[in-house]
């Protein structure tokens, strides 16, 4: 029996890059700190950089969006890019960031109960103490997004909105594939947990995308469902790519962007 290919489909055209990323703005400031973690291992540490736009004083409350792999969304995908543009151009509230490295990723951002104990009682007093902040919204990818919303799970109140970009949200039932992974069980326990609705009574905006050419897409959608049973006003915006920074980048804006203006609103 011959392979024969599958007839071809249209061509798929190349993704445009966004038109921030050639928007000239003066970079901002911000930064750069640890903060001990006793609870993550001897001489563990939480690194973080801020960032903020020109001329905004420190006591100057604002926005703080919160990013787990902080550096890496900033290298990579543009991040404070993409702040400094919509601030400069008014299509985004004045806002901070404070950019979280990941440090033993593997470990902290895979549902363990300690590093989100860390996360909220450690390192985010440590920020607002030093910048005046009114909300604080989470942010991350993959593992980054999961331990962004286990951390709202054990500690509620601690963000105000979550911004989940292509969640590791495992589970039996579409994740075999990662069951070599060490905290793979973890992680299933817990989003199992959400689906069966133990998650606190206290709903917040969570606004998830992922590439429509993703394993992750089935369990994205299957935790989008759980929460809105929760009455989160949750929603999943299915977008071009995959499991990448340049996916990612392009789903800031228009997805991040509005949610950024609705907690500033």
């Amino acid at each position: 029996m011959l392979d024969v290919p599958p007839p071809s489909g249209p061509a798929v055209p190349p993704a445009v890059p966004p038109g921030w990323l050639n928007v000239l703005v003066p970079p901002g400031h911000g930064l750069a700190f640890e903060v001990p973690a006793p609870a993550l291992g001897d001489g563990a540490a939480v690194a973080v950089r801020t960032w903020a736009p020109p001329g905004v004083p420190d006591h100057q409350p604002l926005p703080l969006l919160v990013v787990h792999d902080g550096p890496e969304y900033d290298a990579r995908a543009g991040l404070t890019r993409y702040l400094a543009a919509g601030v400069a151009g008014a299509w985004l509230p004045p806002l901070r960031a404070a950019l979280l490295s990941p440090g033993q990723r593997d470990t902290w951002y895979s549902a363990h109960a300690a590093y989100a104990r860390t996360l909220a009682q450690l390192v985010l007093p440590a920020v607002t103490a030093r910048l005046a902040s009114t909300v604080q919204l989470g942010m991350g990818a993959s593992l980054g997004g999961l331990a962004m919303l286990h951390t709202h799970a054990r500690h509620p109140g601690t963000f105000g909105a979550l911004f989940l970009q292509s969640g590791s949200f495992f589970t039996l039932r579409y994740d075999r594939m990662e069951e070599d992974f060490r905290y793979f069980r973890r992680i299933v326990r817990f989003v199992a947990g959400v689906q069966d609705q133990r998650l606190p009574k206290c709903p917040v905006p969570v606004v998830a995308t992922c590439g429509r050419g993703e394993e992750n897409l089935p369990n994205n959608r299957l935790l989008v469902q759980a929460l809105r049973k929760h009455h989160y006003p949750a929603v999943l915006h299915e977008i071009a790519g995959g499991h990448d920074w340049t996916s990612w980048r392009d789903g800031f804006d228009p997805h991040l962007s509005a949610l950024l203006r609705l907690l500033a609103a």
